[in-house]
């Protein structure tokens, strides 16, 4: 698959015939109309995360592809991002057809995720760090897995307004929703890394393929208190 200068995705892993996809959403700013650039720390940050999903695939034939923002903010109700991964969507659906997708957001990108979780591809939500501000639309994460990694040591973005979307999630749209809070972690992943990228692994491998891949979170995750700290 060839990439273009306007093309949405980045195509990491092609299969001949994919059967599945794995879409990464990397992080950004909330106001910024600079072109978004392969070499932006945001968008380094999600190399090892990416990697270690890659190599817990329940198959072979899963594309995995990074969707390319035109810019680095989310910029108000324009939602560029989300915009952005629908297109990456859309063109997914061009190219291999209508495959079970799993999208993989950090900080904005699990933003943009939220956003897009309706489209026909979308069956799951990763989200790690993720900025969800109070009352962000949840509608569509209807019949959605929406499983959100938070660090308590975040001070970037807010591990509790992340536990509100998560309920809200589970209580208004119906989704199957759940949250763990990764102890020590801070916005970056540095700290924990190992951690992080075993559970987002192993996480990406459930959603994929929940009958041979367990999903590696305790129950408590999905219940009515306090989300469990790993």
């Amino acid at each position: 698959m060839r990439t273009t200068e306007h093309d949405p995705l980045t195509v990491r892993r092609h299969p001949a015939s994919p059967r599945a996809a794995v879409l990464v959403l990397h992080g950004g700013q909330a106001d910024s109309e600079r072109p978004a650039r392969p070499w932006q720390l945001a968008a380094l940050r999600m190399g090892p995360v990416a990697r270690a999903v890659t190599a817990a695939l329940p198959y072979e034939d899963v594309l995995m592809a990074q969707v390319r923002y035109r810019v680095r903010g989310w910029n108000g109700d324009r939602a560029d991002p989300a915009r952005d991964t629908l297109r990456a969507l859309d063109a997914v659906a061009e190219r291999v057809g209508t495959v079970p997708t799993v999208l993989l957001g950090h900080s904005m990108g699990g933003r943009a995720a939220l956003h897009a979780a309706g489209h026909p591809l979308v069956t799951g939500v990763v989200a790690l760090a993720p900025w969800w501000p109070p009352a962000e639309p949840v509608d569509r994460t209807a019949g959605r897995h929406v499983i959100a990694l938070h660090g308590d040591r975040d001070h970037v973005t807010s591990p509790a307004e992340t536990a509100d979307c998560v309920r809200r999630a589970r209580e208004e749209a119906g989704a199957r929703a759940g949250m763990a809070v990764i102890g020590g972690g801070d916005h970056g992943m540095l700290r924990r890394a190992g951690l992080w990228h075993a559970t987002t692994a192993a996480l990406v491998a459930h959603l994929l393929d929940p009958g041979s891949s367990p999903d590696p979170l305790p129950e408590g995750c999905y219940g009515t208190g306090e989300f469990p700290v790993l």
